[in-house]
């Protein structure tokens, strides 16, 4: 199975040394539930963007800290990018910056968020029985990150995970577009990594509690990976 990742940023000095690069937490998530994994690398902020579309194959689109209203040359290029992808019902993943993409991109809206940073382990309810295949549990844990979340789905999108915190955690179009707003692809310990180390501005009551939330809390990336996976 072929993965394009569509890779929107690099985090620069955000990664600790047992990290070798940001694409390599998927090299990581994906060979732990399929072992028949090929990927093809797209650096989308450097104007690379995948020329052909084909079917069997997976396109991510990966987390960044642009935002997806922004007006820069290369968020118009993924945002047309995705709606050619749609139109050609190609198997699509959204994840955070990715997820907001593709619902800015099919008619949704997405904004920074007034209830302010996301961080640490999130529980989500799952509202979509198709979703229970996945998460039996009827519960979605992931790792967040983020500032900007999907106030409007587009028309044609159905939602499968919710939280009071971010009420578009999750949603699919059709049998092909796949979109979290969480981060499957972290390491353990990744995102208490970014509290301790890159968060200096932000309140500690909000640091406090995602470094609470991570520790009682599993994320379930796998599940996820299964359900990305299963597009195919």
């Amino acid at each position: 199975m072929k993965l394009n990742i569509l890779l929107c940023d690099t985090f620069p000095g955000l990664l600790p040394s047992n990290i070798e690069s940001y694409p390599s937490m998927f090299y990581h998530l994906f060979d732990s539930v399929r072992h028949d994994m090929v990927y093809q690398i797209y650096n989308i902020q450097e104007g690379e963007i995948p020329e052909e579309i084909h079917s069997d194959e997976l396109y991510l689109i990966t987390g960044s800290r642009a935002g997806a209203y922004d007006e820069t040359k290369w968020v118009k290029d993924l945002l047309n990018f995705i709606q050619k992808a749609h139109a050609r019902q190609a198997n699509l993943i959204g994840i955070c910056f990715g997820h907001q993409a593709i619902a800015q991109a099919l008619g949704g809206r997405v904004e920074k968020s007034d209830k302010g940073w996301g961080t640490g382990i999130r529980s989500s309810k799952i509202v979509l029985p198709e979703a229970l295949k996945f998460f039996p549990e009827g519960i979605m844990n992931l790792d967040y990150n983020h500032n900007d979340q999907v106030v409007v789905l587009p028309k044609e999108a159905t939602l499968f995970a919710s939280s009071d915190f971010c009420p578009i955690d999750g949603f699919i179009v059709g049998e092909h577009i796949l979109s979290f707003q969480g981060h499957p692809e972290y390491f353990m310990d990744y995102n208490r990594y970014l509290i301790l180390n890159h968060a200096e501005d932000e309140p500690q009551e909000i640091k406090d509690a995602a470094l609470k939330s991570i520790d009682e809390l599993k994320a379930m990336g796998k599940e996820a990976a299964y359900w990305m996976t299963n597009l195919i």
